[in-house]
């Protein structure tokens, strides 16, 4: 076997042919394709959501048990499960659950204006602007999901406490901490949850999007 020869390699390499400079409208011709894959990736991440959503809420809701997790909560606070309070809370899971779905499908619904926005621009200064508004839809898209989470987790808080004066239960300092606690405890563990989530799925995109977004802007710069 012939011995292997750094310099001899480098000197080879160096001999090489210069590889094809690209001027400024090509670079900007696959960035603009780069980004419009970019936004098409999220677009399809966000449909495959609001079809995950949509079977799973309705197979809880027609064929999955009864939202009972909760009301077995309660019970161990003291409090009675009576057909009222079953009724009311059903209701409450139904209406998070048409919320979510609504909530995911309107952002299905304006990634696709979106994408169709990106798939037809020509101009690079509105591309650029295209590519910003799309990346504040995607943050507020998780904000929107966390913000949701928080408001479920203080209605039920409310709701609640609404039930233990209702039926005039009083509960020990222990349970009262324990149960605020595990609310804490719950609701930060799912926004860290969420968080991780769309870290994943969304995060490196939007770092690639974003460095195409930076090369635009060179290119701008440099044609003022």
């Amino acid at each position: 076997m012939p011995d292997f020869d750094l310099d001899n390699l480098k000197k080879t390499w160096q001999e090489q042919e210069v590889r094809p400079k690209y001027d400024g409208a090509q670079i900007e011709a696959m960035l603009n394709k780069s980004s419009r894959n970019y936004v098409k990736y999220i677009l399809w991440i966000s449909i495959a959501e609001f079809f995950v959503i949509l079977g799973l809420n309705i197979y809880y809701i027609f064929w999955g048990e009864d939202p009972g997790s909760f009301l077995n909560i309660l019970r161990k606070l003291g409090i009675a499960n009576t057909n009222a309070l079953r009724d009311y809370y059903t209701h409450f899971y139904v209406i998070l659950k048409v919320v979510s779905i609504l909530i995911t499908g309107v952002f299905v619904v304006v990634f696709w204006q979106n994408y169709r926005r990106i798939k037809v621009e020509l101009n690079l200064k509105n591309l650029i602007l295209q590519i910003i508004r799309f990346k504040r839809t995607v943050h507020l898209f998780i904000f929107t999901n966390i913000l949701l989470l928080l408001l479920f987790t203080t209605v039920l808080g409310f709701f609640t406490f609404h039930v233990l004066s209702e039926q005039h239960i009083q509960l020990d300092h222990a349970k009262l901490i324990g149960f605020i606690g595990g609310i804490v405890v719950m609701t930060a563990l799912s926004i860290f949850l969420i968080w991780i989530y769309y870290r994943i799925a969304y995060g490196i995109i939007l770092k690639r999007l974003e460095r195409n977004l930076s090369e635009l802007q060179k290119i701008e710069n440099q044609d003022v």
